[in-house]
C-alpha cells in the first residue's frame, strides 16, 4: 500500500519540529540564565551604592554636628570642613545596609580632600541553578564609592575681625547670615555637604 505524499512529508516534518522546539527551548533557558545573573548583579551593586552612602551620610553628619558645636569659632570651621578630627568611622554602617541587602561588605575609607568610602560588596546568594555550569556556586561581586564634598564657601575672620561676627556662608544658591545671638537658623547636614556616588561596577565570581 503506498503512502500519500502528505503523510510522508508529514514524517519528515516532525524531527525538524522537535529539533527546532529544542533550540527555541534551550535558548530560553539560556536567556534565564542571564536575567537571573543580571539580576544578581543589579542586587549586588544596589547593596554596594547604598553601604556606601550610608557610610558617607553618617560622617557628613558628624562632621556636621562637629560644626555646630564650634559654630561660634569661626577660626576652627575649615578644618572641621576638611574633616580634621572627625574620624572616618562610617563602615559600621555601610556593613549594616549591606546586610540587609543581602551582601557582606568590605569598607575602605578614602582620606583627603573629598573624604568618602569605597565599599566592596559580595551577594550571600548565589545566582542560582541554571543551564550554565557553576552558577550554582557563582556569587556576584560589586564596588561603589561615595564621596562627601563641602558645599559651602566663607571667607576666614582676620586678626583685626571682631568676634561677635560670624562669616557668612555661602552654599550653592543661599548666603547664611550667621547672629551669634541667635543660632536657631543654621544651615543642616545637606546645606553644608553634598553626598554623592562616583563609578562603581559589578561582576560574577
Amino acid at each position: 500500500m503506498l503512502r500519500s505524499p502528505r503523510s510522508g512529508d508529514a514524517g519528515q516534518a516532525f524531527p525538524i519540529y522537535i529539533t527546532v522546539v529544542a533550540g527555541l527551548l534551550f535558548l530560553a533557558f539560556a536567556y534565564l540564565a542571564v536575567g537571573q545573573a543580571a539580576a544578581n548583579r543589579n542586587g549586588a551593586q544596589t547593596a554596594a551604592d547604598a553601604a556606601a552612602l550610608a557610610a558617607a551620610l553618617d560622617t557628613r553628619d558628624k562632621l556636621t554636628d562637629n560644626w555646630l558645636e564650634n559654630v561660634l569659632d569661626p577660626e576652627k570651621w575649615q578644618d572641621i570642613f576638611d574633616g580634621e578630627g572627625v574620624p572616618l568611622g562610617g563602615c559600621g554602617r555601610a556593613q549594616e545596609l549591606a546586610a540587609q541587602n543581602n551582601a557582606t561588605a568590605f569598607c575602605t575609607p578614602l582620606t583627603g580632600l573629598p573624604p568618602g568610602y569605597q565599599v566592596d560588596v559580595t551577594t550571600t546568594e548565589t545566582v542560582g541553578d541554571s543551564i550554565v555550569p557553576g552558577t550554582e556556586n557563582t556569587k556576584s561581586k560589586a564596588t561603589a564609592t561615595a564621596v562627601i564634598e563641602l558645599r559651602c564657601e566663607f571667607d576666614p575672620p582676620g586678626e583685626d575681625a571682631e568676634d561677635e561676627v560670624l562669616p557668612e556662608l555661602r552654599c550653592g544658591d543661599t548666603d547664611w547670615q550667621l547672629d551669634p545671638d541667635n543660632l536657631d537658623d543654621l544651615p543642616g547636614p545637606e546645606d553644608l555637604f553634598d553626598v554623592h556616588l562616583t563609578d562603581g561596577q559589578g561582576n560574577d565570581e
